[in-house]
């Protein structure tokens, strides 16, 4: 069976990911869009080589950073690991931030528009503002669901309307699966994410950063590689650094929760309130045989 941990960045979802799969003998996919890159283990939280000796883990670290990644690219990725892990009578466990990758992953897309070059460059033109209210004009049901401060994603979207697609799901793809979303109070997680930001440069994300090559556009995105380039370019100072990504990942973690909340089922859990051992018995529950 496939079973889905969704929540924001610094939740908690890697660690009880890894509990609940030593418990039940599960393995744990990641469905992380940036994790799936090589390197940038810390300025994505990857988890560390110790935890992985736990459990096996699936999909961290599969892809060159050169390589520019979609949802449709993922869904193919993931798709033969979780027939190989049924294979083996053993529950998938897939953790998941990242909403559009989920949902492709759990329903299907129409992903098979082409990219139209006279349109990317029309729309390269404009700004992220622009883009969106373009996109609200177009569809607004397909505007609700693409992160209006993203222009890839934007745009993409567009082009997929402009061939006459909508994104609509296909019932034949679906994979079936169960999961929880895991929360925690305001204040809880901003602290827990001020924290990760601290502690990843503590570990060395800098020299991480430093000793990269090429970067394709995807991972160009992921959370701090731009604050920390202009930090190594001495355009920045260190703690101007440090508290330009924290915030930049609380403004991401708050559109995660919005995402969760309004377009998954899954019953929530709140770290906050409830212990590991009471959070980690609820999830057994939900998926012991009924």
């Amino acid at each position: 069976m496939n079973f889905l941990i969704v929540g924001p960045t610094a939740v908690g979802k890697s660690g009880l990911a890894l509990e609940l799969a030593e418990t039940i003998g599960g393995e744990i996919v990641n469905a992380d869009a940036f994790q799936l890159y090589r390197g940038l283990d810390l300025l994505t939280a990857k988890p560390g080589p110790e935890l992985r000796t736990r459990v096996r883990h699936h999909l961290l670290g599969s892809v060159a950073l050169s390589e520019n990644l979609s949802a449709a690219r993922f869904r193919q990725l993931a798709l033969p690991v979780l027939g190989e892990i049924a294979a083996r009578n053993k529950h998938a466990i897939v953790v998941s931030g990242s909403g559009l990758y989920l949902r492709a992953l759990s329903e299907g897309f129409d992903f098979d528009v082409p990219p139209n070059a006279k349109l990317r460059d029309e729309l390269a033109n404009l700004s992220t503002e622009k883009l969106a209210a373009r996109l609200r004009k177009a569809d607004a049901r397909v505007a609700a669901e693409t992160d209006p401060g993203n222009p890839r994603r934007i745009m993409r979207a567009l082009e997929i309307l402009a061939a006459g697609k909508s994104g609509e799901r296909r019932p034949p793809r679906q994979t079936e699966m169960r999961g929880v979303f895991l929360t925690r109070e305001r204040e809880d997680l901003y602290a827990r994410i001020n924290s990760r930001v601290e502690e990843m440069f503590r570990h060395g994300v800098e020299a991480e950063v430093h000793a990269l090559t090429e970067t394709g556009p995807t991972a160009e995105k992921a959370l701090g590689l731009r604050e920390i380039r202009e930090l190594l370019a001495g355009r920045l100072p260190r703690h101007e650094c440090i508290a330009k990504i924290q915030q930049a990942t609380r403004q991401y973690a708050k559109r995660q929760l919005t995402w969760f909340r309004h377009q998954t089922s899954f019953p929530a859990l709140n770290l906050t309130v409830l212990s590991p051992e009471r959070a980690l018995s609820a999830i057994a529950t939900m998926i012991a045989p009924e």
